[in-house]
This record gives structure tokens, sequence and C-alpha cells, in this order.
């Protein structure tokens, strides 16, 4: 199964980065959201999703991003890939913004420092900053309940 494909990176530490945020991307609030490194990756469980408006898939993928993005226990940080500014504000303005903060990777090294071999792709990472969980290719209802939500409740009891 391509979507299984393993990680070496699992049981380590999160690649050391540090992304700019999305130029003109505001919240709900009018507040301008962050860019953000490794050092965010700490404290509380996150889950990192590599995406771009480009992608169809990560367009079918978002409403469940969404409906995470209400959990308390949980961060989502999105790196936004190889993309045009203006579509990915329009993407997520179309789509709604489920992401704490956005990294705009726009040549791709960050990516490849994290393993992605395309968009989405979407890591669990523990509150000690150790990356926990991956899966290739677009989240469905059944991946989030029978994958993603186990995969963050391991990494809570860590």
């Amino acid at each position: 199964n391509p979507r299984e494909v393993p990680s070496p990176l699992i049981g380590k530490p999160a690649p050391q980065f540090a992304l700019p945020a999305l130029d003109g991307l505001k919240d709900d609030k009018g507040n301008p959201v962050p860019g953000f490194s490794t050092a965010d990756l700490s404290g509380k469980v996150s889950i990192v999703n590599v995406w771009a408006s480009w992608c169809a898939p990560c367009r079918k993928e978002n409403p469940l991003l969404m409906a995470l993005a209400q959990r308390d226990d949980i961060r989502i940080f999105g790196i936004d890939y190889k993309d045009e500014p203006e579509n990915a504000r329009r993407f997520l303005g179309q789509l709604g913004n489920p992401f704490t903060a956005i990294g705009v990777d726009d040549n791709g090294s960050t990516a490849i420092e994290w393993g992605v071999y395309g968009v989405p792709e979407t890591f669990v990472v523990a509150a000690d900053g150790t990356i926990a969980w991956k899966h290739v290719g677009p989240l469905s209802e059944r991946s989030v309940v029978e994958k993603l939500i186990p995969a963050i409740e391991k990494a809570a009891a860590r």
C-alpha cells in the first residue's frame, strides 16, 4: 500500500527548520497567521500537514482538517509547499484555515527534510518534538478514525 510508506523519521526529532509566514494571511480576528519552526512543535501534540493550493486531494481533505482544528488537545501546522501566496490565501479563504500557523516552503527544501514524497502528507509530532506518525496522501474519514486519532492518542500518552 503506497500510503503505508515507512518513514525513517518516526521516533526521531523533527528536522530543524524555520519557515516564514504566508504573507498577507489573517486569522478570523484579523491577526497575521504566523510562520513556524521546529521549536513550535514542542509542548503539545501537533499535526503537521504538507499541502498546496494546486493539490486537488488537499482540497478534499481540508474539511477533515477543519474538524480536527476544533480539538483542544492538538495544534495543526501547515507547510505550504511550492505555492503562489495569492493562490494559497484564496484556497484557505474558500475552504477555511485549519492551521495554527503556516510556513511557506517555496523551494521545497523543508519538505525534503521531512521526507515528503508529494502533497498532501500528514505527520503527528509528539509533545517532545519527535515524529510519531506519518500518512502519505490525502486523509479520509476512515484514515482519521482508524489511524490519525489513535496516533494522536498514542503520542499524547508518551
